[in-house]
């Protein structure tokens, strides 16, 4: 079963005018967890390099947030940047407005001249849209709360090989408590990968 129809929709730069709106999105895209991912957005303000929306017919249907955190690398910190969260209203999903996020989202950073773009995610999802497994470059996750296959990490024009080590996160996703995840989620996750393997 493929996707469906790609969304029409602009990709755009985040305005002041958009936040109540973006902040709506966010909430209703995660749903139990939406006023905590909402509060990360806001706490991640400082930290924010790049904010995108989507927009179809003058609403805002979707939003990604590129912040700074750092690789622990050997020979020093490196500014890197994390994809997070990735939002998309409920009733808008499984068009590809997503995909077009995510590919913004990767145009952006490579516009920045950052040499990696890491998440937490869906490793099926994110595959298809250019992340790979961040353990298979030397990448060590920030908690081991992140199923090692959902830790994934896109390579850019300016990485380069010596930059191996841990992803440190910025403040906000440890006061919020928005690294990985507990259980009892993490064990039916964990339960589900083993399936998957077996």
């Amino acid at each position: 079963m493929g996707d469906a129809p790609q969304q029409k929709c602009t990709i755009r730069a985040e305005s002041s005018a958009d936040r109540r709106d973006l902040l709506d999105v966010v909430r209703r895209a995660f749903a139990d967890q939406g006023d905590t991912v909402a509060a990360l957005v806001e706490a991640l303000a400082p930290h924010k390099r790049a904010s995108l929306v989507a927009a179809a017919d003058a609403k805002v249907v979707g939003h990604v947030l590129l912040s700074r955190s750092w690789l622990d690398a050997r020979e020093r910190l490196v500014d890197v940047l994390v994809l997070s969260p990735l939002s998309v209203a409920p009733e808008r999903q499984g068009r590809g407005i997503g995909t077009a996020l995510v590919a913004a989202a990767i145009q952006a950073a490579e516009d920045l001249e950052a040499p990696l773009v890491f998440l937490e995610g869906d490793p099926d999802y994110y595959g298809k849209r250019g992340f790979g497994p961040a353990a298979d470059h030397g990448f060590v996750r920030p908690s081991p709360r992140i199923p090692e296959p959902a830790f994934q990490v896109r390579l850019l024009s300016t990485y380069e090989p010596w930059m191996r080590g841990a992803l440190v996160y910025a403040e906000p996703f440890w006061t919020l408590d928005c690294v990985g995840l507990r259980d009892p989620r993490l064990a039916a996750v964990e339960q589900g990968l083993r399936s998957q393997q077996t």
